[in-house]
């Protein structure tokens, strides 16, 4: 019988690219957005993680075997132009929804034999960048809960795990990818010569829902064109 996944944010950038590749793999894919995605073979159910609705949920399967939970937020400022809302916002969309989703579905995730949880972080959190304090605030503690929750729900075969990007050409991200010269910049600043795309993030995702890594919890895995762990001479 095929796995029931439950994709947040599938309907642009890594979320729509995880979900295609899931799909192809034979999952059953649910999702879960503002804006329903524009690919056939999926049910979607509509959620707003700044107003997050559990009951919305209720209509999932009994059994569901993993979730990746993919809103983000990239707001980008120096630190004394931040608000106490920016702040505010970078955390309801990235922590808070993402608490939100998982203690709606928890009961199914438990009903499974084994689940996974991915979540999402950013190469900011390990290296610190300037400019990023609001949303590598929020990113951080993505982090802290998923070390937290691979420990607490361990015992019931559920894994979760983290994946930290470094710039990525997402719509969310199109601003900063917006014109030619920004793109050589940014290939330049990644050790491997270039931005990542949502096919490099997504197919690590799929590989974290899939069995092949039923052995992998508690991680932050930087994929990062090695942005995160090396010193470029």
């Amino acid at each position: 019988m095929s796995k029931n996944i439950l994709i947040v944010g599938a309907s642009s950038g890594i979320g729509l690219e995880t979900a295609k590749s899931l799909l192809a793999k034979g999952y059953n894919i649910f999702s879960a957005s503002r804006n329903q995605p524009d690919l056939a073979g999926i049910t979607h159910i509509t959620w707003d993680a700044q107003n997050p609705d559990a009951t919305v949920f209720a209509s999932l399967p009994d059994e569901i075997s993993g979730v990746v939970y993919c809103p983000g937020t990239i707001n980008l400022k120096p630190f004394h132009r931040l608000s106490q809302e920016d702040f505010k916002n970078d955390f309801q969309i990235n922590v808070l929804g993402a608490v939100a989703v998982l203690q709606a579905i928890l009961p199914k995730l438990k009903k499974a034999d084994g689940a996974s949880i991915v979540l999402f972080s950013t190469v900011a959190v390990k290296i610190g960048l300037g400019f990023h304090a609001s949303v590598a605030a929020s990113k951080g503690a993505i982090e802290g809960l998923t070390l937290s929750l691979a420990a607490e729900l361990s015992s019931n075969k559920i894994r979760v795990n983290c994946i930290a990007p470094s710039l990525t050409d997402t719509p969310l991200a199109k601003n900063l990818l917006s014109t030619d010269e920004k793109k050589e910049a940014s290939n330049k600043r990644h050790p491997l010569g270039r931005f990542g795309t949502s096919a490099d993030i997504a197919n690590i995702a799929t590989f974290l829902i899939s069995d092949e890594s039923s052995w992998i919890t508690g991680q932050v895995l930087g994929v990062d064109g090695g942005m995160g762990s090396i010193k470029m001479m």
